[in-house]
């Protein structure tokens, strides 16, 4: 399945790096996200733009997630030369990353 099934983000700049929220639909697949998308796994989607680190900080009472993916923007928006100079539409990129299936049952459906 698709992280976009379980969550939406939101995007923005910090110097070079890129801050990417993360808020989970409901608690369940909060939970599960806090299984599966570990820095690492992101690190590996994001490994074509930047060597990282990538550190993900929690936040289960608002079932959310805060990474900080550092370098991923070329030097902030006064030196990078891409079309996106403040990282907003990495946010959609998070969202591409494929997390185990988990059953409809699992979220009261």
């Amino acid at each position: 399945m698709l992280f976009y099934d379980l969550a939406h983000t939101r995007a923005g700049d910090k110097g070079s790096s890129v801050n990417i929220s993360v808020v989970a639909y409901d608690h369940k697949r909060y939970d599960h996200l806090a299984c599966y998308l570990i820095s690492e796994t992101v690190m590996e989607q994001f490994k074509h733009i930047t060597d990282g680190p990538t550190t993900r900080y929690d936040l289960p009472k608002i079932k959310a997630f805060n990474f900080v993916i550092l370098g991923a923007l070329g030097g902030g928006v006064t030196t990078n030369m891409s079309m996106d100079l403040h990282g907003k539409s990495l946010s959609s990129l998070m969202l591409a990353i494929e997390i185990p299936d988990i059953t409809n049952n699992q979220f009261g459906a």
